[in-house]
């Protein structure tokens, strides 16, 4: 089958485009038509300081249209809801919040990146959801699969639907040129193992919200996520899908000043374009348990 021409449009600095038709958009439709939504998810790298400015940005603008909001959180599991739930309640400080959440032994980015973040929802009130799993739940699921978990292991989360075929594929581009998983087909860096993994990442995560939307179904739902878990349209969004919110909605950062449009078809709702003042910030090696 013959590859899809080549359609380059310009991405200027400081601006939205559509992914699907490559027209730049004004923001304040733009986001006036997400704070209409039940979920917005914002796409991240994690070690890239401008990125979490960006999602700073849209949260407030999304807030101000909005205000009856909750942000859902990839870095935190859900056992330390109770310390997010505190944090926002003004019962400690930054320092005792950090602690208390395990930062340093769950994510290890620097918590500088993220800061700003945690402290508008203190700051406005804004619930804050943990919507990550158990690390061990992850691993296990890779294993040996869903059904081999008892229900009241599976720290609150629900099977996976399915995986698509599109979504193996995705993968599979997206590690192109990394090291083959191990267990992984001849070939091919994702194996089944590798991709239920995933999965119980993207559930987890539609979980989370899908669990506070049960709660509070007049809130809208921002979930900061890392981008592998949204693009296309994949991950997490299918999982909400499944879970029965359709409309969600899915906002990237990008730092390209042009992109071949059949590329990218289908990648977001919209593209934000930001520049990097700075590299990327370094990863800080988890605490072994002792």
């Amino acid at each position: 089958m013959a590859e899809a021409a080549r359609v380059l449009v310009a991405h200027p600095r400081g601006t939205w485009l559509c992914p699907q038709s490559g027209a730049v958009l004004e923001q304040g439709v733009l986001l006036r038509a997400m704070a209409g939504r039940r979920v917005v998810l914002l796409g991240e790298t994690h070690d890239i300081a401008e990125i979490h400015r960006w999602q700073l940005h849209v949260a407030a603008f999304l807030h101000m249209l909005r205000p009856q909001m909750a942000i859902g959180f990839e870095m935190f599991p859900r056992r330390v809801q109770g310390v997010l739930d505190a944090w926002v309640d003004g019962l400690m400080d930054t320092a005792t919040f950090l602690e208390r959440s395990d930062w340093a032994q769950v994510w290890g980015f620097d918590a500088a990146l993220y800061l700003p973040l945690f402290h508008f929802c203190r700051q406005q009130r804004v619930r804050m959801l943990a919507l990550n799993c158990h690390r061990p739940l992850v691993t296990r699921v890779g294993q040996v699969g869903w059904e081999a978990i008892p229900v009241e292991e599976r720290d609150g989360v629900t099977p996976a639907a399915p995986a698509t075929e599109a979504y193996r594929a995705y993968l599979e581009r997206l590690m192109g040129g990394v090291r083959p998983v191990p267990g992984g087909e001849a070939g091919s860096p994702v194996s089944d193992r590798f991709l239920r993994a995933q999965q119980c990442w993207d559930r987890a995560f539609a979980c989370g919200i899908a669990d506070h939307l049960m709660r509070a179904p007049d809130d809208l739902v921002i979930g900061i996520i890392g981008r592998g878990h949204l693009e296309y349209g994949h991950g997490t969004p299918h999982q909400l899908r499944d879970l029965g919110i359709a409309d969600s909605a899915v906002l990237l950062p990008t730092s390209e000043d042009a992109h071949d449009l059949p590329a990218i078809a289908g990648i977001a709702e919209a593209l934000f374009r930001l520049d990097r003042p700075e590299p990327p910030a370094p990863r800080h090696e988890r605490p072994r348990p002792g």
